[in-house]
């Protein structure tokens, strides 16, 4: 009796019917039959699912914040009068502020950072300290590819350090000692 109920109980959790997704985004990657087109590809991140289709939303984000314009708003009744001239809410764009922590100045990723800020296509950033200290550090030296897995006391002994899955050598983090101490020094005489 007790091993049929315990049975009834595996088969219902194994064989508990499914509601109905009624309105569900099916999973779908990018089909590359169709040749290779980037803008087609990124689209597709949105409901490729795990961290794709976080990134997929990003996307989608920031497309809207650099479409968007003022004119695209109705007018309020109590606007600013220079912001009630179609022109002048033609012109108005959004504001990105972009975000960011050190590992991201770390990685690769500071590149892209870069070209964002060249092109001026943020209008301010916002960071930790540590990551003006990685963007300093990457100036002058570079960070290696390493593991996630790799042993921190193993890499202590040999001066190295891991952010994640990078390598950083302890020679970087010197460089960054030596100009600090040099710029504190001469703040404290001025």
């Amino acid at each position: 009796m007790e091993s049929k109920k315990i049975l009834d109980n595996l088969n219902t959790a194994v064989y508990q019917k499914s509601v109905e997704v009624k309105d569900g985004v099916e999973v779908r990657g990018y089909d590359f039959n169709k040749g290779l087109n980037y803008e087609a590809m990124f689209k597709t991140l949105i409901h490729t699912g795990f961290q794709a289709t976080s990134v997929g939303q990003a996307i989608d984000t920031i497309n809207a914040m650099i479409k968007w314009r003022l004119s695209d708003e109705p007018i309020d009744e109590d606007e600013n009068e220079d912001y009630k001239d179609m022109e002048k809410r033609k012109q108005t764009r959004c504001n990105i502020f972009l975000g960011y922590t050190s590992n991201m100045a770390s990685c690769g990723m500071r590149e892209y950072i870069r070209y964002l800020t060249q092109h001026k296509m943020v209008s301010a950033i916002v960071t930790t300290c540590g990551g003006i200290e990685e963007d300093f550090m990457k100036l002058w030296a570079p960070h290696f590819i390493g593991d996630f897995a790799l042993d921190g006391a193993t890499l202590r002994k040999q001066g190295l350090n891991r952010i994640g899955n990078l390598i950083v050598p302890n020679a970087n983090y010197m460089l960054l000692e030596k100009w600090f101490k040099e710029l504190v020094i001469e703040m404290h005489e001025e």
